[in-house]
């Protein structure tokens, strides 16, 4: 069965009245409740954290359904009751009987394929404060296509049975407690399109065929990911990602010049070091670069000029020298360039005065002779006086003529996404 077929109204409705806001949970979970409730869900996980074929046909219920799907909903959403510590919103005291699509928070729509039957499409439990982790029977739901638990004290990891869930599109489980490795299970889902993990506990690596699949878009930030971003990055279809607040390092890989249709590219506060690629010139559709508070090297490219819808560029905190460039200064749409913080030893006219007065450029703690609140001489001499010399970087500089993959749909308009304030 097709898995690509279009989601149904209420699934779509969902889509868009719950992508907009994001917040905080209303209060803190220790580290020690956090770790006990993630213990709990591992000592409930088969050895392989997955269901076996068949599970539903071993739990017993009295209960009456309209057809099977909503039975196996049944279990799942019950499963899931029984591992929730605390929901001081009563959201779930509601969950009992056979007619789950009465439960609050789950929606139900026709199936897709077998439009007579009715199936649970979406589940939205967003700001409930709900504390709990997701069971192994979770996994039940295939037919879900919206999983909403942003704002939540969600715990532990994300079962391996959660790979049934096939026709899932929009997946986001921000601002919660969840922990352990990137849920590779997100990679498994053919109809994917919007995955949100940010605000969490996720560590280690990024899987390099996230970046292959045909997103919309991807946030990553404030988790703690480390190792170096994939080269498979140039492959991504999002126009919003963002992975600040984490702990990459190494390089920004060159083939980020390939991401023809990304609108906001966010890597603030990480260990990423290197130059700064000129292939980011190649970013036309970009509005918001931001890659402060790193360790780039090396001067500005003299490609950022070739950013003609960039509002929003930010390298302030980094390691950069050499000349603030004037066509930089005076992008046509740019209404903030913040490069304070930095080794820069020179600026245009332009920089100082942009003659524009909607545009506010940053300068300070420079190196910037005649400027005010500049580093001092001693701290200036020596990284001024050694420059990294990026032309005898390693990578091969993409040609300024490359296409944009013909495979891939034209650009479309997305609600732009920022990344919300850490709770």
């Amino acid at each position: 069965m097709d898995t690509r077929q279009p989601l149904p109204a209420l699934a779509c409705f969902l889509l868009f009245s719950c992508f907009l806001y994001k917040a905080a949970p209303t209060s803190a979970l220790s580290d020690s409740e956090a770790d006990y409730i993630a213990r709990r869900q591992l000592l409930t996980l088969p050895e392989n954290g997955d269901l076996p074929e068949g599970y539903e046909n071993t739990v017993k219920t009295t209960e009456t359904f309209e057809n099977e799907r909503l039975r196996r909903a049944f279990i799942a959403l019950q499963a899931w009751k029984k591992t929730i510590y605390s929901d001081p919103l009563n959201i779930t005291r509601n969950w009992f009987g056979p007619n789950v699509c009465s439960y609050r928070g789950v929606f139900c729509a026709p199936a897709l394929g077998i439009p007579k039957w009715t199936v649970v499409a979406g589940i939205d439990l967003n700001h409930a404060n709900i504390v709990g982790y997701i069971p192994v029977e979770f996994g039940l739901l295939t037919d879900l296509a919206l999983l909403h638990l942003n704002s939540n004290r969600f715990c532990g990891i994300i079962p391996k049975s959660l790979s049934k869930l096939t026709r899932m599109y929009e997946f986001d489980i921000s601002n919660n407690r969840f922990s352990g490795p990137f849920p590779r299970v997100v990679t498994t889902w053919k109809s994917i399109r919007y995955i949100d993990l940010r605000f969490n506990n996720f560590e280690g690596c990024l899987p390099p065929e996230i970046f292959e699949k045909d997103l919309d878009a991807l946030f990553l930030n404030d988790n703690q990911f480390t190792c170096t971003i994939p080269e498979t990055i140039g492959k991504s279809t999002v126009s919003a990602m963002t992975f600040a607040n984490n702990k990459f390092k190494g390089c920004l890989p060159r083939s980020i010049g390939e991401m023809w249709r990304l609108n906001e590219l966010i890597f603030t506060n990480n260990d990423l070091g290197c130059c700064f690629p000129s292939e980011i010139g190649l970013l036309g559709n970009v509005t918001v670069v931001d890659i402060s508070f790193n360790s780039f090297t090396g001067s500005l490219p003299q490609s950022l000029s070739s950013l003609k819808k960039v509002d929003i560029l930010d390298v302030s905190h980094n390691k950069l020298t050499g000349t603030v460039l004037e066509n930089v200064c005076k992008l046509p749409t740019l209404s903030n360039f913040t490069f304070s913080h930095n080794y820069f030893s020179e600026e245009s006219k332009a920089c100082v005065s942009p003659g524009r007065d909607d545009v506010v450029l940053d300068d300070t703690g420079n190196c910037l002779a005649g400027r005010i609140k500049q580093k001092l001489a001693k701290e200036c001499q020596p990284v001024v006086s050694k420059p990294v010399d990026c032309n005898k970087d390693q990578y091969v500089v993409l040609s300024s003529s490359s296409k944009p993959n013909s495979r891939m749909p034209k650009p479309k308009s997305l609600v732009q996404v920022h990344p919300t304030p850490k709770p």
